[in-house]
């Protein structure tokens, strides 16, 4: 509805007050009246109302009485399939190389994905109002620089492509297992407009390595969808998962899509190192039976890319699981500072920790990723962990690790997808 609105008025404000009207509106007449026949249409009709009479008080502003006088029109809404190229559109609007980068990931991930402020913020590890202002400042910065709502030319946009690859691929993440405390671990919604808008997006650049990769990491990291909770609640990491319950003909898919890229001769960036260690573990039979010496090699080429603390915990999983833990603790250990507030960094910490046999410690790390997940998926499985540890002493040292599956670009501690 916003895109839509975008589309027709040019105004992000504009478009998301008159949408978060119209569902007031709603909140108030369906009551009474009961829900109409067609929600989807009351509502845009609606919002297309509220942001008519909202241009109308602000008519004394010419440019606002000129725009007021073009949207006159009383045609019928535009049919249900063009949403989807509304949301494109406006992916790449907010994707504009005038924003900072920063600035183009923030304000999409809000506009397009529907990510609430604290949502993004803890996306990017930074506080609430310093998100809230980053992207209060986007869209100054459109209104300023008088940015054009239109898709931009095939030429242009490659210039956008990083910002809303990166868009894309959070807005999977926070779908593929919620960083909040909502009921569900797992917004299904999130997940599935993020392959929607990349589907979309590769039709439109075929010829685009990274694109066709992310699409292929998200397929991926979706076949293992039934697999992942337990009916109790619980994550279930990688290593404990039914494959059976993978979806292999979307697996097939993404083996596909990767072999394409390939074809396509482009040098191995982000997305496709991403997706070929997923492919990775997913042509693993048996856990045991993962090529980690293949993943983190891959992660070399990824670390050398973008060295971030993520990437680099993520690597030190991997090498754990060549070198024995011991070697991964000591890799974790040079990241504490950097990663103090991310709960993965500690469940990894405490799971080496109890690996290596040092009992104590790795309670007290397991405390502190419980205390820092809002997850409730996550919360069960480091909480069964912990209590295992407290009741049953010290578990086996050397064993196998079992890190938390979660799906981000730089995806926290444990595969990637």
């Amino acid at each position: 509805m916003v895109a839509t609105l975008v589309r027709r008025f040019g105004d992000l404000d504009v478009a998301e007050e008159a949408a978060a009207d119209a569902f007031a509106a709603a909140v108030a007449r369906w009551r009474d009246d009961g829900v109409p026949p067609n929600p989807g249409g009351w509502l845009t009709t609606t919002a297309g109302r509220k942001a008519l009479d909202r241009l109308r008080r602000d008519r004394m502003r010419d440019e606002k009485h000129g725009l007021l006088l073009r949207l006159q029109d009383e045609r019928p809404d535009e049919p249900e399939r063009t949403i989807e190229d509304d949301r494109l559109r406006l992916l790449l609007i907010c994707c504009h190389p005038a924003l900072p980068m920063e600035g183009r990931v923030a304000l999409t991930l809000r506009m397009v994905g529907g990510l609430t402020v604290p949502e993004i913020a803890r996306a990017f590890l930074v506080r609430e109002a310093t998100m809230g202002q980053r992207i209060s400042r986007a869209k100054a910065r459109i209104g300023a620089a008088g940015i054009p709502f239109e898709v931009p030319s095939p030429e242009h946009l490659p210039a956008r492509l990083d910002g809303v690859l990166t868009v894309l691929y959070l807005v999977f993440n926070e779908g593929y297992l919620a960083t909040g405390d909502q009921a569900e671990p797992v917004r299904q919604e999130l997940v599935l407009d993020a392959i929607r808008l990349t589907r979309l997006l590769h039709g439109l650049l075929p010829q685009e390595g990274e694109v066709t990769g992310l699409l292929a990491l998200m397929l991926l990291a979706e076949a293992r969808r039934a697999a992942r909770v337990s009916p109790d609640g619980e994550l279930i990491t990688l290593d404990a998962q039914n494959r059976g319950a993978w979806n292999h003909a979307m697996i097939r898919e993404a083996r596909e899509l990767l072999e394409q890229a390939d074809r396509l001769g482009t040098a191995r960036r982000r997305y496709r190192i991403l997706a070929a260690m997923s492919a990775t573990h997913c042509s693993a039979l048996r856990a045991q039976d993962t090529d980690w010496v293949r993943i983190v090699a891959l992660y070399d080429g990824l670390a050398r890319l973008d060295p971030s603390p993520i990437v680099l915990l993520n690597r030190a999983v991997a090498v754990a699981e060549v070198s024995g833990p011991r070697v991964g603790l000591d890799l974790v250990d040079g990241l504490r500072e950097a990663l103090s507030g991310y709960h993965p960094y500690f469940a990894v910490r405490a799971d080496l920790l109890r690996r290596l046999g040092r009992t104590a410690e790795a309670v007290d790390a397991y405390e502190q990723a419980i205390m820092l997940t809002a997850n409730r998926a996550e919360k069960a499985l480091l909480s069964r962990r912990r209590d295992a540890l407290v009741t049953a002493g010290d578990e086996p040292a050397e064993g196998r690790s079992a890190p938390l599956e979660r799906g981000g670009p730089q995806p926290p501690a444990d595969i990637p997808g």
